[in-house]
């Protein structure tokens, strides 16, 4: 009888040691970060990771991490951007250091309007630098791979979502823009484009100035037709959107008189045919725009009197200044209106 009760004691002893590794290895241990992500450094040793546990109270302290590390044998740290869950399990934790099997980044690109943005952009997201990442824009040589340069480079990205280790290169990130960028620009675009006369990047340069001119769908197509009827003509484009790039301020309402006296390659007052480079990454939908635009004889436009957003079109000098002269006036009662 004393043996069987002592039996059912070692038993009972035993499950609940059992028990107590079994929640120690398999129960909740870990603390979601207040990012939500541990971010692991290049160069980081198991010694820096356990104190970054630490610092960003993903766990408490160490002693189950020790355990389940070398029983798991995690012998060193692998940088990565890791999703921690709250109450995630030491043995899914230890796993995933282990494996390295991080979370990539979702880099979703909009608007962007110059590299510097982009480079601040990418700065904020991975491991590299800002510095580094306009360094690789800015250089000519690294971009001669892609066929593009500085000024050109804006071109190869699309305002898509992009998928990317967080402990990645500048290069490697361009590698999916230009990926992108190449399937996007199938033969069919491209014949499009020679039929026009113009490259694939002079294309995207056009779409670039179009969304910066008006966010009304319906219009991207005529407007595109103007500059490429103005191309044709050999006549300067005239885009305000281009005199805001070049003096870099963005924040200018109305295109006055001293604005259009910037020097710049993209002053498009001062200079004909095309500026060197997209002003921003225009949306896919306006390089078809650009693409399929209607054959028309329109030369000029002009904003509405009606300040809806959408333009009238003319082609001749003289419908066009009577145009203007409408808007000018609607928008000096405009602002009278809003003075008083």
């Amino acid at each position: 009888m004393n043996k069987n009760k002592t039996g059912i004691f070692i038993l009972a002893i035993a499950a609940i040691v059992v028990v107590f590794f079994g929640y120690k290895f398999f129960g909740p241990a870990a603390n979601k970060p207040e990012k939500g992500y541990l971010y692991v450094k290049t160069g980081s040793n198991l010694q820096d990771l356990k104190q970054q546990l630490l610092d960003d109270k993903v766990l408490k302290n160490l002693t189950w991490f020790n355990i389940t590390s070398k029983f798991l044998k995690i012998q060193n740290a692998r940088p990565g951007r890791y999703k921690i869950s709250e109450g995630m399990s030491m043995v899914n934790l230890v796993r995933m250091l282990r494996n390295g099997k991080q979370t990539p980044v979702d880099f979703v690109v909009t608007k962007i309007r110059t590299r510097e943005q982009l480079a601040s952009k990418l700065g904020k997201e991975f491991e590299f630098d800002s510095l580094a990442a306009i360094s690789f824009l800015n250089n000519n040589d690294s971009l001669r791979a892609y066929d593009l340069d500085s000024n050109t480079a804006m071109a190869a990205v699309l305002p898509l979502t992009y998928q990317s280790k967080w402990n990645t290169t500048p290069g490697a990130v361009f590698d999916k823009f230009y990926n992108a960028y190449k399937i996007f620009w199938n033969n069919e675009r491209k014949e499009k484009a020679a039929k026009k006369g113009l490259t694939v990047n002079q294309v995207v340069t056009i779409a670039s100035i179009i969304d910066e001119e008006t966010n009304a769908k319906a219009e991207k197509p005529t407007i595109a037709s103007v500059y490429l009827n103005r191309i044709n003509k050999g006549m300067p484009l005239q885009a305000d959107p281009t005199v805001k790039f070049a003096l870099n301020d963005f924040s200018i309402k109305r295109v006055l008189f001293k604005h259009l006296q910037v020097v710049s390659p993209y002053n498009t007052y001062k200079n004909r045919g095309l500026p060197p480079g997209p002003i921003c990454t225009p949306q896919e939908a306006t390089i078809d725009d650009v693409l399929n635009a209607p054959e028309t004889d329109y030369l000029y436009f002009v904003a509405s009197p009606a300040f809806d957003g959408t333009h009238k079109f003319s082609s001749t000098y003289t419908e066009h200044q009577k145009l203007a002269t409408e808007y000018q006036k609607a928008l000096d009662e405009r602002f009278k209106v809003t003075k008083n």
